[in-house]
């Protein structure tokens, strides 16, 4: 094999139908793993560049606006989903008629959804971070224009997250992760020119994070054009079909999923903006560094899910049990290879964000109560993902509402509550990692007894 012809077969879909399930499960995770930690480079160097050339309000105005965001964009991860679960069923079972068709409905589906995104997310900034009690002046300023310039141009981020699923759905990992580093990098260059030299403070990270993101979805886009081989583009495939009522049915979920998750987060930032500007901040610092924490169990999930599917098309179902098996084993070794690189070098991690040495212990104390959890996402996410990708999104959906608003929300508030004390007077900060922690083990343990079950597997379509 000639060296371009090699390079076309590593940039091109792979079938996760053959083969042994964690060599498939492994091509596909680790440059998804690689991309993953790209694209939460996003988030991390806005926080680093507000933090070191703006100050720490800025790094608690851009943690404050992540969960209204979040909760704009759970329209985006439900389409997302859908569309990555029928793309990964219809190439596994090489239905190209389907598959096309599938390709041109996600791609009218994001144009709709980014334009109501774009009016919706834009008129409600202003009342949502009222409604989270955001300290009025800088911080809530600079919330609202990043928050502003986000929604503005939000197309670029539907688009490169639908049309990277795409990608991912036929097994091709790679391309995405390409792309992906591509932007990251033009996205730290941009951070670096608009905040240090044209002084554009939080405005212009976000303009930053807005035109790289639209790089990343045009490059997806000339990536899909190339491959006509595997599907169609035609003008008939974009008309609005069953397709999008299947891609709804599998993808609301997903996206209910994220709007509960992102209202939970709301509950609990209207709880941590009560500590006060020191505990915001650090809390945003905690969460950029989870980002990269969560990474190996979102990465190694999405690869469940696309290994599922495809063998679920594929008709495959005895290599579902295997398959399950030793991705969840490469998921735990991978997060607990993570958490133990972040714990060793996480005072040091926490001292990129800001030079407040009070506020890096405070930092890093919240990540150390958080660090069991993170193996215990490893299994949720890989048994979710199988689930997912069998075509029950449902299951998933009602775990994470109960461990989310039901058992969450209520334990932060309440550990809070019982802390109080004359030098707490709001009560101990830490009630709010000590809730999430709380929160994964119990939906770690649930996910494992639903799978044992095995009522998901009813959810299995016929081809």
């Amino acid at each position: 094999m000639s060296f371009m012809q090699s390079l076309k077969t590593f940039f091109s879909p792979k079938d996760m139908s053959v083969g042994k399930p964690a060599v498939r499960i492994a091509e596909f995770a680790i440059p998804m793993l690689i991309g993953n930690i790209a694209q939460q480079l996003y988030n991390t160097v806005d926080t680093i560049v507000v933090g070191k050339y703006v100050g720490d309000g800025a790094i608690a105005a851009v943690g404050g606006a992540a969960p209204v965001l979040n909760l704009m964009l759970a329209l985006m991860i439900g389409l997302s989903t859908g569309v990555g679960i029928l793309v990964s069923q219809y190439f596994g079972a090489k239905d190209r008629e389907m598959l096309s068709a599938t390709i041109g409905n996600c791609t009218t589906l994001t144009a709709i959804g980014s334009v109501i995104i774009m009016i919706v997310g834009t008129a409600l900034t202003s009342p949502l971070l009222r409604a989270l009690d955001t300290p009025e002046g800088d911080i809530f300023r600079w919330s609202r224009d990043y928050l502003t310039v986000c929604f503005l141009g939000i197309v670029g981020t539907f688009y490169y997250n639908i049309l990277s699923g795409v990608l991912r759905g036929m097994g091709d990992s790679v391309s995405a992760l390409g792309f992906l580093l591509i932007s990251a990098t033009l996205n730290i260059g941009l951070d670096l020119l608009f905040v240090a030299v044209f002084r554009m403070e939080v405005f212009g990270v976000a303009l930053a994070t807005v035109l790289s993101q639209g790089v990343s979805a045009i490059c997806c886009y000339i990536k899909m054009l190339h491959m006509r081989d595997v599907f169609d583009i035609k003008l008939k495939y974009f008309r609005l079909t069953k397709i999008t009522k299947d891609t709804l049915r599998l993808g609301i979920p997903s996206g209910l999923t994220q709007a509960i998750f992102s209202f939970a987060m709301l509950a609990v930032q209207r709880l941590t903006n009560s500590f006060g500007d020191a505990v915001m901040a650090a809390n945003v610092v905690v969460m950029r560094v989870d980002g990269f924490a969560m990474m190996p169990n979102f990465s190694f999930g999405q690869a469940m899910t696309m290994y599922t599917g495809q063998n679920v098309g594929a008709k495959k179902l005895d290599r579902l049990k295997s398959g399950t098996v030793q991705g969840t084993v490469m998921a735990v070794s991978v997060s607990a290879f993570f958490l133990m690189l972040i714990m060793i070098f996480g005072h040091g991690l926490m001292g990129l964000f800001t030079d407040t040495e009070a506020l890096i212990d405070m930092s890093y104390g919240m990540m150390s109560i958080l660090a069991v959890g993170y193996v215990a996402m490893a299994v949720t996410q890989s048994l979710a993902g199988v689930m997912r990708g069998a075509g029950d999104t449902m299951t998933p959906m009602w775990i994470s509402l109960f461990t989310t608003v039901v058992l969450r929300v209520p334990v932060a508030y309440g550990l809070a509550a019982i802390t109080k004390s004359e030098a707490l007077p709001l009560g101990d900060y830490r009630c709010i990692p000590f809730s999430l922690l709380i929160s994964w083990i119990v939906g770690m343990i649930i996910h494992i007894i639903v799978y044992l079950m095995g009522r998901w597997k009813r959810r299995i379509p016929e081809f």
